[in-house]
């Protein structure tokens, strides 16, 4: 009897094992705390922030400086029609003329030939222009009408001597004739206009309120006979194809 109310007590347990309740869970380890990671995270940010405000100062740092528009022979020099001002990044290593300059630079000549579009440095100008082999600047004063109109720096012209053809008498046949031989007639075929200043400068283009100041580059066996008769103002240019 005592048997069986034992077996019967115990048919009514579950076999199954115990579960632990909801509430009644695992702990998790701690979170690991790393601080040189952080300040490895802010460095880097700072180091990002500090780069790009530099970029903004060097972007910042810009000069406004002279570039060339139009080609300069060598002995040439720069006026406000061949020449522009742009901005560039300031630089110390860069010798560049600054727009605010344009006045001293006009005094200076090209070294060499300058070709247009480059932006102009120190080094391409100073107080003589080194002249070609077998190569003469000459001067000229020309009056109106001794001159192409339009005439600018690089133009390829030719010299023709040219007299006022006065009146001849008996006593001067003979200086008649030999000045016909030399009149009128080709000086320099070919001659590279050096300088020839603007309509917009201001300074020493007019030799007099109507003379023109021209310089020419030509041979040097021509420049005696150029230079000889523009003394005698008997010099006009004509401007020929070439370049």
């Amino acid at each position: 009897m005592k048997i069986q109310e034992r077996t019967g007590a115990g048919a009514g347990r579950s076999a199954a094992p115990a579960q632990p309740s909801v509430g009644d869970r695992l702990p998790t380890p701690p979170r690991e705390r790393k601080p040189a990671l952080a300040a490895l995270a802010v460095l880097l940010i700072l180091v990002g922030a500090l780069g790009a405000t530099m970029l903004v100062l060097q972007v910042g740092e810009r000069i406004e400086v002279v570039k060339v528009t139009q080609p300069i022979p060598a002995g040439g020099s720069v006026n406000s029609s061949n020449t522009t001002s742009v901005m560039v990044a300031e630089n110390p290593d860069i010798h560049y003329v600054e727009w605010s300059q344009l006045a001293q630079l006009q005094k200076l000549k090209a070294v060499s030939a300058i070709p247009a579009g480059v932006v102009a440095v120190g080094e391409m100008f100073g107080d003589e222009a080194g002249v070609e082999a077998g190569k003469a600047t000459v001067g000229l004063s020309l009056k109106a009408g001794q001159y192409p109109t339009g005439i600018k720096q690089g133009d390829t012209v030719a010299a023709y001597r040219v007299t006022s053809g006065g009146g001849s008498s008996s006593n001067s046949n003979s200086s008649s004739d030999s000045s016909s031989a030399s009149s009128n007639s080709v000086i320099v075929d070919r001659a590279r206009v050096t300088y020839v200043p603007s309509a917009k400068d201001n300074g020493d283009e007019l030799v007099s309120s109507t003379n023109l100041a021209v310089t020419l580059t030509v041979d040097s066996d021509k420049a005696a006979d150029l230079a000889q008769a523009a003394s005698n103002g008997e010099v006009a240019l004509v401007q020929v194809s070439g370049n």
